[in-house]
């Protein structure tokens, strides 16, 4: 297959902002992302890769995460400790299916939002995109309770709110989500963006801020090399030093509305639009 890939991986609420911003600063450069193929979206890229889809105006997002947070809107809470048991999970789970399951019984059990209230701010974010896009989009997942993968699409049968709200729902963090008799998880579960579902596109393009696997979880670089000879794939990554200036020393902070216009500016100050054209418009 041939074919234009574009993959964006999880990050939490700044992740979102950070790729908007750079998918709103290489439009700006004569590199539209919007002409994809195909988009693969996970965790924080679920949500931003629907709008991107969906052919939404790029500028209008990058100024809606300018914004400060709305009235009610608060990160929720991550302990150190909660990080802790999930880099544990990691470290003794034997495949990745292992891994997912524990996760999903962390899930299961911890005390969140409700799915409805989860719902109603995922709809928020997604503004008017509210069924599947023409354009080919992949939102992936995990079973909470087998940790096998899900990736949801137009012919999935299943609502495209439902399967962001899927796609982002954070272990311990955000409900597990009701599709069907299943539930199910964040897909940054399996990795920290899914470039392995880019497989057959010639041309991909990787938005990732974050790209680091461990343990049964691959990481973005070595799922890149896995695609093959032959493919041209640019990755944008954010600058760690630079990044850690917006996010500070806690993953928590990711989970920061307040942080958001930081992450979104970062994002489009990043200097990749040679780097990403070399890759789209050969």
């Amino acid at each position: 297959m041939t074919g234009r890939a574009v993959v964006l991986g999880g990050g939490g609420v700044l992740g979102i902002a950070w790729e908007i911003g750079v998918l709103a600063g290489l439009a700006a450069r004569g590199v539209d992302l919007r002409e994809a193929d195909l988009v693969v979206g996970t965790s924080a890229g679920a949500l931003v890769g629907a709008q991107l889809a969906a052919g939404l105006d790029l500028e209008q997002l990058y100024a809606g995460q300018l914004a400060p947070p709305v009235a009610g809107e608060r990160a929720p809470k991550a302990s150190p400790l909660g990080i802790v048991r999930m880099m544990w999970h990691l470290s003794r789970s034997r495949t990745p299916q292992e891994y997912g399951a524990r996760m999903g019984r962390i899930a299961l059990a911890a005390r969140t939002a409700t799915e409805d209230e989860r719902r109603v701010e995922v709809a928020r974010w997604l503004g008017d995109v509210r069924e599947w896009p023409a354009k080919r989009l992949v939102v992936t997942a995990v079973d909470a309770e087998s940790g096998e993968p899900a990736d949801f699409d137009a012919g999935s049968g299943v609502a495209l709110l439902d399967a962001v709200c899927a796609g982002m729902a954070g272990p311990g963090l955000r409900p597990p989500v009701t599709i069907g008799r299943r539930r199910y998880i964040d897909g940054g579960i399996r990795s920290p963006a899914n470039v392995h579902l880019a497989a057959g596109y010639d041309r991909v393009v990787v938005v990732a801020p974050v790209t680091r696997g461990g343990g049964v979880v691959p990481g973005v670089e070595r799922q890149i090399a896995e695609l093959g000879d032959g493919v041209r794939v640019a990755l944008v990554a954010p600058d760690p030093v630079s990044w850690r200036e917006v996010t500070g020393r806690s993953l928590a902070n990711l989970l920061d509305p307040a942080r958001r216009p930081a992450a979104a500016r970062h994002g489009r100050s990043m200097d990749v639009g040679e780097t990403v054209a070399a890759v789209w418009h050969t």
